[in-house]
């Protein structure tokens, strides 16, 4: 009899150990899952909360912007600024600015996206620079940009014998003297634009390496 119980006590503190090796599997079962669906819905809502104005390079490809043929800037300029419309790429998820998440196939525009464009208005570079070197002595360049005063002065003088003729020609032609009015030349949108570097206390200076 004391066998038995002895054996029948072994039995009951197995199972009591199966138990728990059991529970403890079940919880860390349960436990994964938990991780599981826990880390699916953490990307699921960080990929809503993402909107498409917020994707990285790669991920989209803006159009090209329109051109117009009278001043060679893109139609939407409004200033100096345009706008141009991008398309996510495909499979790419994001939030549209209403509010509502779209999954893109490529074709679709997700976003519009800003670029600088230039003021102008009414002169031609190509014109300009073309009366600055035949009619230049005559000071029709400076009465072109709107510069009544010295052009009649360089009519007056032929050019300032010549002198203020070949200075306004350089001038004209680095695009350095510019319309009266402050807009910027008409010229070709992948023509011979030039753009001036300025120094402001914004700009990053990098120190000199001493020798």
């Amino acid at each position: 009899m004391a066998l038995n119980a002895s054996s029948c006590h072994v039995t009951e503190s197995d199972m009591a150990a199966s138990r728990r090796r059991l529970v403890c599997l079940r919880s860390g079962i349960w436990s994964f899952l938990f991780y599981c669906v826990y880390s699916h819905l953490k990307l699921v809502l960080a990929e809503e909360a993402d909107s498409c104005d917020n994707l990285r390079l790669g991920q989209y490809l803006c159009k090209d912007p329109k051109i117009s043929e009278e001043t060679q800037e893109p139609e939407t300029c409004s200033g100096t600024t345009a706008w141009v419309e991008c398309l996510p790429a495909p499979n790419i998820s994001c939030r549209l600015s209403n509010g509502t998440e779209f999954r893109f196939s490529g074709e679709e525009v997700g976003f519009n996206k800003t670029i600088p464009c230039r003021n102008v208005s009414v002169y031609s570079y190509k014109v300009a620079v073309a009366l600055s070197l035949f009619l230049g002595w005559l000071g029709a360049d400076r009465f072109y940009l709107g510069y009544p005063a010295l052009g009649l002065l360089k009519f007056c003088t032929v050019g300032f014998c010549g002198i203020g003729t070949l200075i306004d020609f350089i001038l004209i032609a680095m695009q350095i003297v510019g319309p009266a009015d402050g807009s910027n030349y008409i010229v070709d949108y992948y023509g011979a634009r030039l753009t001036r570097l300025s120094i402001t206390n914004q700009t990053y200076r990098k120190p000199h390496l001493s020798l």
